[in-house]
């Protein structure tokens, strides 16, 4: 029997976990099921109460003081304890019909994605490849407000990329937090960035002549941030990037806003369809629905 699960991913602050908490809202707005699975061992708040914590394992907090490894370290040794436990996920999942939408927060360090085969192994386990059959989709949610710096957009969409390709599952990437860039970014210039291509960088307007002349004409440090920033090789290693990630041509992205409703809906339409679940559903009745609302009303 198959199983349908999506795992959302990206560095940290990105909002994976708000859009977790939407996702969850959608469904059961919809009375679809769905099954929540926190993998981060360092995470505390939750709207939804996960149905799976990895911190029921192992936690972060314990590894870093009984260990003496730093955030980054630590949570790597949970992940590496985690693949020697997977009998904690499989037990938890194997039970889950078709029905369920497996929902599965990520932490946001993004070496486990990207170049770790730490993550890889996990999704190895997860999907037809090992024990669990799930039809797994990747989700890679990239901060809206990259936009506004072309270098860290280039180098959020390379790290996505990475992702692809060290995981081999379908991808859905979204351009998170959209409400933060409306007022500030037009809805034209945005639909710029959807499909990353080397022309963004042609009207940077802080990757320009003009900005490496102010730096020389100020005296300001050669060394310092400022006049690194926009400097030659700077701006030829942004451009080697954009022009990779063109010529692989694997990366383009949605729009979200985990605060409207039809934003997440539209997400999760795109990743209904990466991973087939409508296909595997069962056919209902028109009045399918309508017994079931009066048989919940004679139970009551």
């Amino acid at each position: 029997m198959s199983k349908f699960g999506v795992l959302v991913m990206g560095p940290a602050g990105a909002g994976k976990t708000t859009f977790c908490s939407s996702l969850i809202q959608h469904l059961r707005n919809n009375k679809r099921s769905c099954f929540y699975i926190n993998l981060d061992p360092a995470a505390e708040d939750f709207d939804y109460q996960p149905d799976l914590d990895i911190t029921e394992l192992i936690t972060l907090e314990d590894v870093m003081n009984d260990l003496d490894l730093g955030p980054n370290g630590g949570l790597i040794y949970c992940f590496e304890f985690l693949l020697e436990n997977l009998d904690f996920l499989t037990e938890a999942i194997d039970p889950l019909t078709e029905e369920y939408l497996i929902i599965i927060d990520m932490p946001g360090q993004i070496e486990l994605y990207t170049h770790i085969p730490i993550v890889p192994a996990l999704v190895k386990h997860l999907t037809r490849n090992g024990a669990l059959n799930v039809n797994l989709c990747a989700t890679y949610l990239l901060e809206s407000t990259f936009v506004v710096d072309r270098a860290k957009y280039f180098a959020g969409t390379l790290s996505a990329m990475s992702a692809m390709i060290m995981l081999e599952v379908p991808h859905v990437n979204v351009l998170s937090k959209m409400d933060l860039i409306k007022s500030s970014v037009s809805r034209k210039e945005l639909k710029r960035f959807i499909d990353p291509d080397t022309s963004l960088l042609d009207d940077d307007p802080t990757d320009s002549d003009a900005a490496i002349a102010s730096a020389q004409q100020t005296g300001s440090d050669p060394s310092g941030t400022e006049s690194m920033m926009a400097g030659g090789s700077f701006k030829r290693l942004n451009r080697a990037v954009a022009q990779l990630i063109d010529d692989f041509s694997m990366v383009s992205f949605l729009q979200l806003d985990a605060h409207d409703e039809d934003s997440v809906g539209a997400i999760l339409s795109y990743i209904d369809d990466a991973i087939q679940f409508h296909e595997a559903q069962e056919p209902r009745e028109p009045n399918d629905e309508l017994e079931n609302v009066w048989e919940d009303a004679d139970m009551s």
